[in-house]
């Protein structure tokens, strides 16, 4: 049963990015969908999408996506198969902005360069 849900998450993943692509238009520069989760019962799905712009634009893109939500699923229900359509629940996927963040914070990190002998530099001139 678990590779049918990832099959089916992958699948929902695809079409919703294709659907959203068409269909709903943004301010910001890029909205690209990460992940989607289905619940077993294949009745609820947590879509994760990704926003390229400011935090304003993420907003905005995030009330577009809730207000389209009962067209998309129409849409999807008839591009996917499935004994229920399920009901979508958008989110922001920030984990891009996370990663930049933290590899920005790696490269400040001043690492000292490692002395075979073990001894403190000198100040030999």
């Amino acid at each position: 049963m678990k590779h049918r849900l990832e099959r089916v998450n992958e699948l929902m993943r695809r079409e919703l990015g294709d659907l959203i692509n068409r269909e709903v238009t943004f301010a910001a520069a890029l909205v690209t969908v990460q992940q989607v989760d289905i619940t077993p019962d294949l009745k609820s799905a947590h879509v994760y999408v990704s926003v390229m712009g400011t935090p304003e634009q993420s907003r905005e893109a995030l009330a577009r996506l809730h207000a389209s939500r009962k067209n998309l699923q129409h849409l999807l229900s008839k591009r996917v198969i499935l004994k229920f359509t399920p009901h979508l629940h958008f989110k922001l996927d920030d984990t891009i902005e996370r990663g930049t963040r933290i590899i920005n914070l790696l490269e400040q990190i001043e690492i000292p360069p490692d002395d075979p002998s073990g001894q403190p530099p000198s100040d030999e001139k």
